[in-house]
């Protein structure tokens, strides 16, 4: 089996209704590029009720989000910046269903004095679907017979010149 290589992507983005969607086509596309398609659906998922919540409920509307994948796990982060945003009140809804659908999650705090919320999904690298070797498409030579060899004796017959024109016999 072929061995992952750990991935890292960072982006920030300040949110609202219409970057929420752009944000999961991002998230979807380096997790393709990554080959874990089976991932897309779950992450992107959970990842957009993080930016929704943080955007009905959150004055400061900068955000980070960040995955990580190791090879088995892949953790994706959203870090928010606003200090008055509490997720045992204002996020409880949203950390349920994410609490749900993932393998793991968790929120702590930073020194600076916001949160981030991460939540985890297990996958292995060599989860897809192998590809099975075809043989090469036989080439012309191979397809068609080769002529037997006629023998030189038969080519200087009486009646056939060399250059295969017919001759009179007189």
């Amino acid at each position: 089996m072929k061995t992952a290589v750990p991935c890292y992507y960072h982006l920030d983005v300040e949110v609202s209704p219409e970057r929420v969607g752009q944000v999961r086509r991002i998230l979807a596309a380096h997790l393709r590029y990554w080959d874990l398609q089976i991932l897309v659906e779950p992450v992107c998922r959970g990842a957009e009720m993080l930016l929704t919540a943080i955007d009905e409920h959150a004055t400061d509307k900068n955000t980070s989000i960040e995955m990580w994948w190791n090879g088995q796990h892949l953790i994706t982060a959203v870090g928010d910046n606003d200090r008055d945003l509490r997720p045992d009140q204002d996020l409880r809804a949203c950390l349920s269903r994410i609490a749900a659908m993932s393998d793991g999650w968790g929120c702590c705090a930073t020194d600076t004095g916001s949160k981030v919320i991460w939540f985890s999904q297990r996958a292995r690298a060599g989860e897809r679907v192998p590809l099975v070797p075809t043989g090469p498409v036989p080439r012309l030579r191979e397809v068609l017979q080769v002529p037997r060899e006629i023998p030189v004796a038969a080519l200087a017959a009486p009646g056939i010149a060399p250059d295969g024109v017919l001759q009179d016999a007189r």
